[in-house]
C-alpha cells in the first residue's frame, strides 16, 4: 500500500483516484471545488483542506489539473513542493507544455523530490475503465517506482526523459484534432451528397480510415451529442501548446494551425464546454445551410 495524494478530482481525476483506491492504496484527495471529492471520500479516501495538507506525508503525489500554470501554482505558491517528503515522487497527469514540466522538475529537485510527467489519453470512459494510454517522461528509476501505480490507471509507456511525456501528449492531441476535423468533413460530405452517413461510417470500419475517433466521435456527430467528454477549451489549449512547441523547434505545422483556428471558433461560437467532436458544429457554421442529419443538438447547459 502506497500513501498517495491526488490533487484535482474533476472529470478525469475522480475516476483515476477511485481506481487507485480500488488497487488498495491510501489516498488523500483535494479539489478546489470540495463537492467533487465527496464520492471519493464515500469510497474510502481522506479529504484534505489544502493541497499542501494532502501532500504532507505522501509518498506519491498525483495531479490532474487544467494547465501548467495551475500545476506550478499548487507546487510553488500553495506549498505542495515544500510539503513533500525528501524522496517523494510527483506524477503530473495534466496536459501542459514540455518546458513547464521541465521547470517543475527542476524546482522539485531542489526539495529532494522527483517527477514523472504522465499525461493521459482516453477520456472519462478510459479513466473509468482504467484503460488510459499514459505517456511518461522521467528517469528510468522514477518510472520503475511509478509504473505499478500507473498500471492501476491504464497502460503506461516511458517515452524518454522529463518533458517527453508532455511532448508525446501534444503529438497525440495533434493527431486527435486532425482526425476530428477529417471525420466531420467526411460525414458532412457524404450526407450532403445524398449518401447515408451512418452507413458510410460503418462501411469504413476496418479500413485505413478507421480509428477510435471515427468509431466514437463519428457516432457522437451522427447522434449530435456534444456533451463533454473532452471540452473544446481543453483541446484548444493543447493545440496552442502544439504550436508553441513547434515554434520553439523552428517547425511549421500548417494542418495544426488550421485546426487551432477551428477549435478557437468552436469554443468561441458554441461555448468552451462543448465536446471537441463539436468541430462538426464549427464546420457547419462555416457552411450555412448545410447540416449533418436532422437530429436535435445536445449541448452543455
Amino acid at each position: 500500500m502506497t500513501r498517495i495524494a491526488f490533487l484535482g478530482t474533476g472529470l478525469m481525476g475522480r475516476p483515476m483516484a477511485a481506481n487507485l483506491l480500488k488497487a488498495g492504496h491510501a489516498v488523500t484527495v483535494w479539489n478546489r471545488s470540495t463537492d467533487k471529492t465527496q464520492p471519493l471520500v464515500a469510497a474510502g479516501a481522506t479529504a484534505a483542506a489544502t493541497p499542501a495538507a494532502a501532500a504532507t506525508g505522501a509518498e506519491v503525489v498525483f495531479t490532474m489539473l487544467t494547465d501548467g500554470a495551475s500545476v506550478g501554482d499548487l507546487l510553488f505558491n500553495q506549498g505542495v513542493a515544500a510539503a513533500l517528503s525528501k524522496g517523494a515522487l510527483f506524477i503530473d497527469c495534466s496536459s501542459i507544455q514540455p518546458a513547464e514540466a521541465k521547470r517543475h522538475a527542476e524546482g522539485l529537485a531542489k526539495v529532494g523530490a522527483s517527477q514523472l510527467d504522465a499525461p493521459v489519453s482516453g477520456g472519462p470512459s478510459g479513466a473509468e475503465a482504467a484503460t488510459l494510454a499514459i505517456m511518461v517522461g522521467g528517469s528510468e528509476a522514477d518510472f520503475a517506482r511509478g509504473e505499478p501505480l500507473l498500471k492501476a490507471l491504464g497502460r503506461p509507456t516511458r517515452v524518454g526523459g522529463v518533458g517527453t511525456g508532455q511532448l508525446v501528449k501534444l503529438a497525440n492531441q495533434l493527431i486527435v484534432g486532425l482526425a476530428l476535423g477529417a471525420v466531420s468533413e467526411a460525414l458532412l460530405l457524404v450526407d450532403e451528397g445524398g449518401g447515408d452517413a451512418a452507413a458510410a461510417r460503418k462501411a469504413m470500419t476496418g479500413g485505413f480510415a478507421d480509428s477510435l475517433v471515427m468509431q466514437i466521435h463519428g457516432q457522437r456527430m451522427l447522434d449530435r451529442k456534444f456533451l463533454p467528454g473532452g471540452p473544446a477549451q481543453m483541446h484548444l489549449k493543447d493545440m496552442n501548446n502544439v504550436l508553441a512547441e513547434a515554434k520553439a523547434q523552428g517547425l511549421e505545422l500548417p494542418l495544426s494551425s488550421l485546426m487551432q483556428q477551428i477549435f478557437a471558433g468552436l469554443a468561441g461560437n458554441f461555448g468552451p464546454r462543448v465536446d471537441h467532436s463539436g468541430v462538426l458544429l464549427e464546420l457547419e457554421r462555416r457552411n450555412p445551410g448545410h447540416r449533418l442529419g436532422e437530429g436535435k443538438d445536445i449541448l452543455p447547459e
